[in-house]
């Protein structure tokens, strides 16, 4: 059977702005679902394969098809909806944005649009217009910690400076320990996962004791050393850092690390000047974010340890360590992108 649709011709510039509509998390939903039919028809796809790979019938591929025939990139964007549009008053715009900017009142900790709504005498809705007009998001927090280090500049550039610029036939570690690692047992077998139905626990769980994970990224090649150890003293510590110049025999080694007490022990000060083939460099005080493995590590508790049942704290250390002969065996390694100068800027306060 012949097909007498008419091919969609992508204009110069038009499938870049396509992909960036698709990609963008502000993109309304509907314009991205739209800019993605059109990219798949571009692409000579059927129209009812696109139907089905987009969520739209037929008939509405045929529509879309036509609409961006006609109107280009503007025939993409969501039409106006019939019906009176809502009004608000300028007066109570403004007093929406500076009780907004004001906080909530006493005990709540935040401002929700019912409370808004309530408080201003109009519809969560027409808040929530307000807010999104002015880029509001009483609902979001993030965090944010300035160093206190007195030579934290210097720290950054050291650190960063190795990430950018490694030493040449050197190897660069980023090192720390993932402490108070818990065994964790569900009270029941978990329920497998099936179709229609996510795979389930029981929120209790019994404990069984804790385990710590000292661990080395190499920031190069992204594979990862890794040892379990029942503490994290420095004991424990310098243990670990020999095995890691044995393992880098005869290589210098520089090893990016926290402040934590168990690395400046008087023995671990020891063994580093008997050793002056490695070198210690330090993140500012409150920085550690500036470790890399700390990424690692996060990766380490989403995909492997946090929903998953161990009968023993050896269970856990086993399944450990096979998740990094797993991550070893295809390793991805951190590519360092941010400037010394611009995380200055944000770590470091200045004009106090």
């Amino acid at each position: 059977m012949a097909n007498h649709s008419r091919p969609v011709v992508l204009g110069r510039g038009d499938r870049a702005t396509l992909k960036r509509l698709v990609r963008s998390p502000t993109t309304p939903s509907g314009v991205s679902r739209r800019a993605r039919a059109i990219l798949l028809l571009a692409d000579q796809t059927p129209g009812t394969e696109v139907a089905e790979l987009t969520g739209y019938t037929p008939v509405q591929i045929s529509r879309i098809r036509r609409r961006f025939a006609e109107e280009g990139m503007d025939g993409l964007m969501d039409k106006p909806r019939s019906g009176r549009p809502p009004t608000i008053t300028e007066a109570k715009s403004a007093r929406i944005v500076a009780l907004t900017l004001k906080g909530p009142p006493r005990g709540l900790s935040q401002w929700s649009t019912r409370e808004m709504a309530a408080r201003v005498g109009v519809s969560p809705s027409t808040v929530s217009r307000v807010w999104r007009a002015h880029a509001l998001q009483p609902h979001r927090v993030k965090t944010f910690k300035f160093t206190t280090d007195p030579r934290a500049e210097e720290k950054i550039r050291d650190v960063v400076g190795l990430y950018l610029n490694p030493p040449t036939n050197a190897v660069v570690l980023s090192l720390d320990e993932k402490t108070q690692i818990q065994a964790l047992e569900r009270t029941q077998p978990m329920l497998p996962l099936r179709p229609n139905r996510p795979a389930r626990h029981t929120h209790d769980y019994r404990r069984h004791g804790l385990t710590s994970l000292f661990a080395a990224l190499e920031v190069a090649s992204g594979k990862v050393v890794g040892k379990c150890s029942e503490r994290h003293t420095g004991t424990d510590f310098l243990r670990f850092l020999k095995s890691l110049n044995r393992r880098y025999q005869g290589r210098e080694m520089h090893v990016i690390l926290d402040n934590s007490s168990t690395h400046s022990t008087p023995a671990v000060r020891t063994w580093l000047d008997a050793h002056p083939n490695v070198y210690f460099h330090f993140t500012p005080v409150g920085a550690s974010w500036l470790n890399m493995i700390e990424a690692w590590f996060g990766i380490l508790t989403r995909k492997s340890v946090r929903r998953t049942s161990f009968p023993s704290v050896r269970a856990l250390v086993r399944h450990i360590q096979h998740y990094i002969d797993h991550w070893n065996d295809n390793p991805t390694p951190f590519v360092w992108t941010k400037k010394p100068a611009d995380i200055i800027r944000k770590a470091i306060r200045r004009g106090r």
